[in-house]
């Protein structure tokens, strides 16, 4: 609580700017955004080209959760981000806020541009800046911060009791800005648009002579409707370790989820979930529905996580729209009224945050002719929540059971209307009836969703979205590599309709003696023509559409998702390894192909100490694995210690208190200068860092762990580390890309520490690295492994090590991934065992585990050794 709320500035409070120096960056702001695209001149363009840097922000949030972790002393009194105005809007609100003025020192603000103009300075929008009111005798803490984790640091003012802005140029010896802050802050003039309504009218849809054989493959294969893995796989969706619900479905890791949700803390059952909705081409027919719907799909996808009531969840709005073109302003008003004031008031919902972009146009000119694209009005809903139970969020992964139904629950009140429909588009449609919701249904809908959730009575939840009731069957099909026996029967309309209507609703999987229930609670809640049985799974691999007896349309899973998957493919092979690419494409027919799997798991070992031996969590700047890392330990009986390199090089005998020292994965120096390798020549280049770490790893009693890239960077240390001198290198992945992925490893036998008892279990880990594959140079990968010196490999379905994309997900010669020296003391790996010692940070995990997983085990045995085995035990 102490951190949530900024505290009131008073005079002489020092104004601090963290983060980067100026830049050329941004210049044209918000003068830019708010034209036309086309309709500036080239050099305020130019001006306005941003650009991130992570790599600060990371340095700079290290800082701020250093602050933050002294809660009640954190002496942050208040902090405001940089972003539109730069510095001249970011430092002002700071004092503002505090009805204070303050005096600045412009030349004391930290600059990459010495030719930068006074204007460019105050004003440029570098982001990756905070500015901070400081009080005067706290700031040797806070530069003691600043000092450790890399992050520039400058105090360029103070505030004023006096309401006056003053910015002193000490090199011109001028003040470029003098004024009272009521000119700067003063209510500008309300902005007002005015239209003349108009009646949109749009051509009914042609559906004469569209075939269900061609509808089925167009509409996979919509980017809006087709798998967008080729987009989630690069992308690092374990790190913190306290992820619990990703787009990853089921052990064939199908990007089906519903919603977004994490842990609150290493455990914990409770936490927060995220979901988006968004339907954009209804805009082009009903502005209104268009934003009802979008709440309504935001509503529909959290839903599947367990919620405690409605009122809970928080929306953001992101609004974008060709202000004053054609009928955009029309549609942007009514856009908003009914959501701001009716329908999410009659929810009970409020959307405290958002943003807008209202320059959604483009114009050029070709061949003397001037030429346009304009967006649709576009608003795209985040929902938020917190999360009483993480653990029981529903997916689409069906329960493939005889015993079993599934049941379609429609919130259209019988309407089926395919405006604006992915299949509406791929005929190069749009229609005239768009779907809507209703406030009452939608509500009573998320209630008895959730009821219907904590009675246990639900295996599986799919939303019914982009693509229609086909879609969501589908998905639901992929996710589970099973068959599907649906009739039609009872539902209104024609095939085409029944199929790929995009009216909101979910299809949900119960046990068939809980049918009669279930149906009762929804009907009770949403009318009786609101609920349908329409079939249940097969260990078939054939998805068969009915309408009574007759067959309306069949096909198999494995047709079905290389349609659906083959935009994404298409894209893979064209930016990545193509042949990769293929390899990964053709796991979908593979009948074999078993996805990620768990084998032969070890025991936990169930032992209490009396101490808890100091570890050395062992981060440079960039490195983001550190937190879960210090919980795994941490669990395990062992007292975790933030260990910044820079903590080393301020005292070399930081290292000779500590059992192990553990790597960490991340970013280091942002992925440059060979990423680890940057990491280890910082401690090889240095006589005394070096000397430091060589006595600790010839010193018999402690052990050592790198991870991702800290297993890279141990791997560049192996000349003072016994035993280590034939370890390889590792390279980029062989598909050019960060790797973010969960598969399977088997543990081989080897003399580590970390892995005795669990010899010969396969279990599944998460990867997440773009530079993972070994490369060999003084000794072979066969050697290796014929030396017992391979403590993990990579495993196909039948258990065997594998070169196949992406079950080895980087080329590593052998499948290896995890190595050890002779001595077993200090042990190399590129998954992610601390963001895997819970089964609840896996995206799928056997049922039967418990709260710890078997990854577990490595990290007791850690413990274990010290205890039993390391000399400076006794």
């Amino acid at each position: 609580d102490a951190n949530v709320d900024k505290h009131t500035l008073y005079e002489g409070v020092q104004l601090v700017v963290l983060g980067g120096p100026s830049m050329l960056i941004g210049l044209g702001g918000g003068a830019a955004s708010s034209m036309q695209k086309g309709a500036s001149d080239e050099s305020l363009d130019f001006a306005s080209v941003q650009r991130g840097n992570a790599e600060m922000q990371r340095r700079v949030q290290e800082v701020i959760s250093a602050c933050a972790s002294l809660s009640e002393e954190n002496p942050i009194i208040s902090i405001h981000d940089v972003g539109a105005g730069g510095l001249s809007n970011a430092l002002p609100e700071l004092v503002h806020d505090s009805g204070l003025g303050a005096r600045f020192e412009l030349r004391d603000v930290h600059n990459a541009d010495l030719g930068m103009s006074p204007l460019e300075i105050w004003c440029d929008e570098a982001q990756e800046r905070y500015v901070l009111g400081i009080d005067k005798k706290d700031l040797p803490q806070l530069k003691a911060f600043c000092a450790r984790e890399r992050c520039p640091i400058a105090v360029v003012g103070v505030a004023t009791k006096e309401e006056q802005l003053v910015l002193h140029d000490s090199l011109f010896k001028n003040n470029p800005v003098d004024l009272p802050m009521e000119v700067l802050f003063g209510k500008p003039p309300k902005m007002v648009r005015k239209f003349d309504r108009q009646k949109i009218s749009k051509n009914e849809l042609n559906l004469a002579d569209i075939k269900i054989e061609q509808a089925v493959k167009r509409v996979l294969q919509l980017p809006a409707v087709g798998s967008k893995k080729f987009l989630i796989t690069i992308g690092d969706r374990n790190v913190g370790g306290l992820t619990v619900r990703d787009q990853m479905v089921g052990p064939w890791q199908v990007p089906v989820s519903d919603v977004a949700v994490t842990a609150s803390s290493f455990g914990s059952t409770t936490g927060e979930a995220m979901s988006m909705g968004e339907r954009s081409p209804l805009a082009m027919v009903n502005a209104a529905a268009s934003a009802r719907v979008a709440v309504g799909e935001a509503i529909t996808n959290i839903a599947a996580s367990s919620i405690e009531k409605l009122s809970d969840i928080k929306l953001s709005a992101n609004w974008m729209a060709a202000a004053g073109q054609g009928n955009e302003d029309q549609n942007l008003f009514d856009a908003v009224k009914t959501l701001g004031e009716d329908f999410c008031p009659a929810l009970g919902l409020t959307i405290p945050v958002g943003k807008d972009s209202l320059s959604m146009r483009t114009k050029w000119q070709d061949g003397g002719k001037e030429k346009a694209v304009i967006s649709p009005l576009s608003l795209v809903i985040t929902g938020f929540s917190p999360v009483y139970d993480v653990e029981t969020t529903l997916t689409p992964q069906l329960k493939v059971s005889d015993k079993t139904a599934l049941i379609l629950v429609d919130l259209a009140d019988g309407a089926r209307r395919l405006g604006g429909s992915a299949l509406a588009q791929v005929y190069s449609q749009v229609g005239n009836e768009v779907p809507d919701i209703q406030a009452t249904l939608l509500g009573s809908f998320f209630d008895t969703i959730q009821e219907l959730k904590k009675q246990g009575l639900l295996l599986a939840y799919h939303d019914r979205s982009d693509g229609g009731l086909f879609a969501t069957l589908c998905e639901m099909a992929f996710a589970s590599r099973c068959g599907l026996d649906i009739d039609l029967a009872a539902l209104a309309g024609s095939e085409l309709e029944q199929l790929f209507n995009e009216e909101l609703g979910a299809v949900i999987q119960v046990n068939q003696d809980d049918t009669e229930l279930v149906s009762e609670l929804l009907q009770r809640a949403l009318g009786k023509d609101a609920i349908q049985v329409i079939g249940r799974p097969t260990n078939q691999q054939t998805i068969s559409i009915k309408n009574g007896s007759a067959v309306i349309y069949q096909n198999s899973r494995a047709q079905l998702e290389n349609w659906w998957s083959d935009t994404s493919y298409q894209i893979q092979a064209v930016r990545d390894n193509s042949e990769g690419a293929k390899q990964e494409y053709q796991l979908i027919g593979d009948k074999n192909f078993t996805g990620v799997f768990a084998r032969d798991e070890p025991e936990l070992l169930d032992k209490a100490y009396k101490n808890r031996p100091k570890v050395g969590i062992f981060r440079e700047q960039g490195i983001n694995g550190q937190v879960e890392m210090a919980a795994a330990f941490d669990r395990a009986g062992f007292t975790a210690i933030d260990l910044h390199l820079n903590d080393v090089i301020a005292n070399p005998d930081a290292l000779k208190d500590l059992v192990g020292l553990i790597a960490c994965g991340g970013f280091s120096y942002g992925d440059v200068l060979g990423a680890g390798e940057g990491w280890a020549k910082s401690i090889l280049f240095n006589p005394i860092l070096k000397g430091a770490f060589k006595d600790f790893f010839h010193r018999k009693d402690t052990f050592s762990l790198g991870v991702c890239n800290g297993c890279q960077m141990l791997s560049n240390l192996s000349e003072i580390i016994p035993g280590a001198q034939s370890w390889p290198k590792f390279l980029t992945n062989r598909s050019e890309r960060f790797e973010a992925r969960l598969t399977t490893v088997k543990i081989a036998k080897s003399p580590s520490i970390f892995f005795q008892g669990m010899e010969g279990a396969s279990l599944p880990i998460p990867v997440a690295h773009g530079e993972g594959r070994a490369n060999f140079t003084a000794k072979t990968a066969q050697q290796a492994l014929q030396e017992e010196l391979v403590s993990l490999q990579y495993v196909a379905s039948d258990n065997n090590p594998t070169q196949v994309y992406p079950r080895n997900p980087n080329g590593s010669p052998e499948a290896i991934t995890g190595l050890t020296t002779p001595d077993g003391r200090c042990t190399i790996m590129m998954p992610h065992p601390e963001r895997a010692f819970l089964s609840q940070q896996l995206s799928w995990h056997p049922a039967e585990w418990g709260t710890e997983s078997p990854w577990f085990r490595m990290f007791q045995n850690a413990r274990n050794w010290v205890e039993t085995e390391s000399p400076g035990s006794q």
